[in-house]
């Protein structure tokens, strides 16, 4: 190791801005070069005084083949306790040089302050040494330092005097350093017992607000107590208050107003301001202003301890030790601090007894054993959760056979054992670790390295000289750092979103996500849809779910009902009173408010109305002589608030126009009285209503009504405000069609700097195409079908060019839609196309993590115009925001707003013989074909029939029983009979025997379903007798439901039968009185081929050739839900039972079915 100081000059630039260069050193052609090149190296240089360096530039040593190409950059005041400087807060090391000649300069995010400078040597060029000239960049920087005694009352107070000038924005900035992890270290009181406080807990500084009990309104930073220097500003605006920690800022909402005090600190401050006044520099010169109290001094002491940081499971300290067997006595003690569970904190052996002692972690808790000859002898546990990367000490003694280990000075825990096997050491005693394999076995390490940092490390009460250990002077170590901690806390700031949990390790971060409503890495992406319109497409029906209206984005899901149930899917918000209400006049009010509480939050209300694309309020008044609105030209009676909170007034009525002040009826013109606008305001005696729905989606939600004229004699009112409810998504069907390879929309750059989620739906002839870029100086991001089989996600954000697949087992490019979802944050990059597995890539642990980009957002195509997608793409979303696609492509060439043709995407949720039909935005269902109905031709249709129930369907004409059959419907004048039917049903019967269905003509009855057994009857000739088939078995009659199908085609009849084990025969069978039978049961989605009777009956009965005889009520009673829920154990599914045939011949004229 090579180590100079003082080995500079300072030229002064302009504007006070200084480079500091490092003169060439007298070691080879010019530049430093130590003896040996290894990791061990490193470059000390010190300033002379503290500086606020900016820049730091390298060079190869001169005229060689020697240079470094990665270095670490740590600074201090002192010459000890060495800080890393890191550009970003995982990216530890820097980038070197490629050559000897060429400087390779690095502009620092965060100005470091430092009097020493220390470059340490990563890698170096493989053919050469180490070799280095540097320079830095920057000016002189001076302070004022207080320094607070650990008495725990010294304080500086500070006091305005009563002529200071109040500013509308009051700022206290400081920078403090400390190796106490809590204290008090700004007070400051305001009016009516409120106070603010500025707290170390932990590490952490807190900010509280207090008036009698504290309440947590902030918490920043991590790991203050690191005896650095750490930034601290409070900027105060009225209400509004910024708390900046380092690099990191909050800002909270504050109900006082404060002076400023400090106290109970142990540490120093510098710099401590309160606007444009130096309270330190007051203090030195005893302004009234101020006064100090306790231990104060204007200096600030440094203290001696040295840590060792064990970076990697493969670091390991080993020190010298040996103790007398004649003493019986043994101590060991240390500090130490880490996130990790378990590792190895020291070892040594017991030669004598061949035995090993290990102190290790294990589940945040201190373990200690004794082996003997691989048999353990003894162990003892202590403290817990220790994990938390605190500060916690740990010392062991042995006493004469006497063991104790203590954590925390016995606040942590402590544990006792008593061991016949004395306990010494011939040798050494190990750290955090073993050597390798290959070295010299002194050391044997069961357990997980250490990963940490240690201080105050004493053996027998002797403190460890760790300086000495760094100088090669003392003991032996690989892979530490020595002289500094390197603890880095991942979880500050969090970079778990939406409330998830951060948790650490010494390498890595985690999440959890749970009961947080998000998924991924980071909790970022959200498991709810946006809308009831995405519900409704992933074939969901009616019911309440979650819904996430921005995505990713802040606005919390809420839980909505989604009413499926429409051609339209409507959402609906209650509120607390939806229900019509009596208005109660209260003697000496005139007016009666009603405010309205929604379980939505603002946001939230908010965000649902801008993306439907209709939204509305029923507002009803029911009146006698209790007027509403009065005239145009009058003040009204009543009004009522609505838009965002907390509304505005509006002075019209459901149905009428906004500022109208009308009703529906005044719009209408339809009103009981002319002369008047609304009905109510008729004043009459009789009861009457005014209502209507209030549309305009700016004054929505209804949060208030004031009712007036409630207080006259015989005056009387109820009101009723109904939920909110809105249909139609604006972003889910928002599509633009790129008709050509060159065509392209762009948008403002793409933020996405520590998190991204892009999603959209593409559909394409195409086999490539790139379907969004946006591009930095040298990051960018990508996504693009590679080929008709494959998505690609590339992205840089520093670490070099990175990509995700997917491959899909079927062409892409079928004109259908695809989804696809790609994300990327600090951890990982993700990519899932359709519903394939998500293909993830993870991100380096100590690499750049920020995406910087400036360049437009191309969609659809490059900044080349090269490469562009040929296709379709909807609903693009970028970090829970939309895109509007439809707008921008209105005035873009080659771009049309809008894509039809879902139907051959969403085509499958139409069941039951449903028919899709394409709208402009998206598609419907039309069930008018199906016996089913419901927004998906899924809901089943039943009704509950008594004894003297039946429905008869007239067939006007022969071509319409059998309308969409597989035969050729015959002429109407043909006495050729149709040549089959298809029939279903499903039934839930206890009557045995019972008439299902019956079918016939003027002249006979020809197909009869009885419900015995079950038997079908074809009487197709009027001189043969009936064909009867029957099933054998048990009966059908039991309660359960089935379901039935027949089929006929000319002489082959088909009967499938669910839930129930059948079969027929051919006889002959005679009934009399058929229809006398009746049935009382349930019946459910009955069709006859082309004809659904139930469902006409039933929802269509004044416009179907249908008669209804006795009470029809309709029911769920056909849904598999409402079954028996024991059917299930006896039963089992059949299907293409052997059937008898039947040979027929028959003519037909008009037809009747009877249910």
């Amino acid at each position: 190791m090579t180590h100079y100081k003082k080995m500079w000059h300072l030229l002064n630039l302009i504007n006070h801005i200084y480079m500091l260069h490092f003169l060439l050193l007298p070691i080879g052609a010019g530049g430093w070069s130590p003896l040996i090149s290894d990791a061990y190296q490193r470059l000390e240089v010190d300033l002379g005084e503290r500086t606020k360096i900016t820049a730091v530039a390298t060079q190869g040593r001169y005229g060689s083949s020697d240079w470094l190409t990665s270095y670490l950059l740590m600074f201090s005041d002192t010459g000890h306790n060495w800080k890393q400087y890191r550009q970003e807060d995982s990216l530890g090391s820097f980038p070197g040089n490629s050559n000897a000649d060429s400087v390779v300069q690095h502009k620092l995010q965060q100005p470091a302050v430092a009097r020493f400078l220390r470059l340490v040597p990563l890698d170096w060029n493989p053919s050469g040494r180490i070799g280095l000239r540097v320079e830095t960049y920057g000016c002189p920087y001076t302070s004022d330092v207080v320094s607070f005694g650990s008495d725990g009352t010294s304080s500086l107070v500070f006091r305005p005097s009563p002529g200071l000038e109040q500013k509308s924005k009051e700022v206290v900035s400081l920078e403090f350093k400390t190796m106490k992890n809590s204290g008090m270290l700004l007070h400051a009181e305001g009016q009516h017992g409120f106070s603010l406080s500025l707290e170390l807990d932990r590490g952490k500084l807190l900010l509280l607000l207090r008036q009698g009990r504290p309440r947590r309104l902030a918490s920043l930073g991590s790991l203050l107590d690191d005896q650095h220097w750490h930034h601290v500003a409070l900027e105060q605006q009225h209400s509004h208050l910024n708390l900046s920690v380092d690099k990191h800022m909050e800002k909270i909402q504050i109900p006082v107003r404060h002076k400023h005090n400090k106290k109970n600190f142990h540490g120093c401050l510098e710099n401590l301001l309160y606007h444009d006044l130096n309270l330190i520099e007051l203090s030195k010169h005893r302004d009234p202003q101020t006064s100090l109290q306790g231990n104060v001094s204007f200096f600030c002491p440094e203290p001696t301890s040295v840590a060792v940081t064990f970076p990697e499971p493969q670091s390991f300290l080993q020190l010298p030790w040996s103790t007398s067997i004649s003493s019986g006595t043994l101590s060991i003690g240390f500090q130490f601090r880490t996130w990790n569970k378990a590792g190895l904190l020291t070892t040594f052996d017991l030669p004598q007894q061949k035995g090993v002692v290990w102190l290790y972690l294990s589940e945040a808790k201190i373990c200690f054993q004794i082996h003997e000859a691989g048999r353990k002898l003894l162990e003892i546990n202590a403290g817990s959760a220790l994990n938390d990367g605190q500060w916690h000490s740990v010392d062991f003694i042995s006493r004469h056979g006497h063991l104790t280990v203590s954590v925390d000075k016995d606040k942590g825990g402590v544990a006792h054992a008593t061991s016949g096997l004395p306990v010494n050491v011939a040798n050494h005693i190990f750290f955090g670790g073993c050597p390798g394999e290959g070295q010299k076995q002194e050391c044997r390490n069961p357990f997980e390295g250490f990963q940490g940092c240690m201080r105050l490390i004493t053996l027998d009460n002797q403190l460890v000289n760790l300086i000495t250990v760094q100088q090669r002077l003392l003991g032996n170590y690989s892979q530490l750092q020595i002289d500094m901690c390197g603890i880095t806390d991942r979880c500050s700031p969090s970079h778990c979103e939406h409330g998830g949990v951060c948790t650490q390790s010494w390498t890595a971060f985690q999440c959890n996500c749970s009961d947080s409503g998000y998924n991924g890495a980071t909790c970022h992406s959200s498991v709810f849809e946006s809308s009831c319109e995405a519900y409704k497409h992933n074939g969901n029906t009616s019911g309440y779910f979650y819904i996430d209206v921005d995505g990713s984005g802040p606005i919390k899901p809420q839980l909505v009902f989604c009413n499926m149930t429409e051609e339209n899917t409507w959402l609906v918000i209650q509120h607390n009173n939806s229900e019509l209400t009596r208005v109660r006049s209260s003697p000496g009010v005139n007016q009666q408010a009603v405010h309205f509480e929604y379980p939505a939050e603002e946001e939230q209300l908010l965000a649902v109305i801008r993306q439907s694309e209709h939204c509305q309020q029923e507002l009803s008044y029911r009146c006698r002589k209790s007027r509403l609105l009065n005239t145009q030209e009058g003040s009204p009676f009543s009004w009522w608030l609505g838009g965002p909170s907390p509304g505005r007034v509006q002075t019209y009525w459901g149905g009428a126009h906004p500022g109208s002040q009308q009703c529906a009826c005044g719009l209408q013109g339809n009103c009981v009285d002319l002369q008047h606008y609304c009905n109510c305001d008729a004043d009459r005696s009789e009861w009457t209503e005014d209502s209507g729905l209030v549309t305009h989606k700016g004054n929505l939600p209804v949060r208030s009504l004031v009712l007036g004229d409630v207080q006259r004699p015989g005056s009387e009112a109820a009101y009723r405000v109904g939920p909110l409810r809105c249909r139609g998504d604006k972003n889910f069907w928002n599509a633009a069609f790129f008709d050509k390879e060159t065509s392209y929309l762009h948008f403002p750059t793409f933020h996405g700097e520590l998190s991204a989620d892009i999603s959209f739906l593409f559909k394409t002839t195409a086999s490539s195409g790139v379907f969004l870029e946006n591009l930095g100086i040298r990051d960018f991001i990508r996504i693009e079908l590679s080929s008709s089989t494959q998505v690609v996600f590339s992205f840089d954000v520093g670490n070099g060019p990175r990509e995700v697949s997917v491959y899909s087992s079927v062409p892409l490019n079928d004109n259908r839609w695809h989804q696809v979802r790609a994300k990327r944050n600090v951890k990982e990059a993700s990519l899932q196309l359709d519903g394939l597995p998500v293909v993830r890539q993870q991100a380096p642990a100590d690499g750049h993590f920020h995406l910087q980009l400036n360049s437009q957002l191309f969609i659809g195509g490059t900044a080349s115009r090269q490469k562009g997608f040929r296709g379709c793409i909807r609903s693009l979303q970028l970090n829970g925001a939309t895109l509007d696609l439809e707008e921008r492509a209105k005035i873009t060439p080659g771009v049309r707003p809008g894509c039809p043709g879902h139907c051959s995407s969403y085509g499958s949720l139409c069941h039951h013989q449903g028919r899709c039909v394409e709208k402009d935005n998206g598609f419907h269902c039309d069930c008018s074909q199906s016996a089913y109905s419901g927004v998906f031709c899924h809901t089943e249709v039943s009704a509950i029939f008594k004894p003297e129930t039946s429905i008869s369907y007239i067939f006007k004409e022969p071509f319409e029983f059998s309308r969409n059959s597989s035969t050729s419907p015959p002429s109407i004048s043909s006495n050729m009979p149709p040549k089959g039917e298809d029939i279903s049903l499903s039934f839930r019967t206890t009557q045995s025997p019972a008439l299902l269905l019956l079918v016939s003509s003027v002249h006979r009855q020809y197909l009869t379903l009885l419900i015995n057994m079950l038997e079908v009857r074809y009487k197709l000739d009027s001189s043969q007798e009936a064909e009867v088939l029957r099933s054998g078995g048990r009966s059908l009659a039991d309660g359960q439901l089935h379901s039935l199908h027949i089929r006929r085609l000319t002489d082959s009849v088909s009967v499938q039968v669910k839930k129930s084990t059948s079969s027929l025969i051919g006889t002959a069978l005679y009934l009399a009185g058929l229809g006398s039978l009746g049935y009382s049961g349930c019946l459910s989605v009955v069709r006859f081929n082309s004809v659904s009777p139930l469902k006409a009956a039933l929802l269509h009965p004044n416009n179907s050739p249908v008669v209804i005889s006795g009470p029809l009520v309709q029911s769920s009673c056909g849904s598999a839900a409402s079954a028996n829920p024991y059917a299930a154990e006896n039963t089992h599914r059949l299907s293409g039972e052997s059937w008898k045939e039947a040979e027929v011949s028959w003519i037909l004229l008009n037809y009747t079915l009877t249910l």
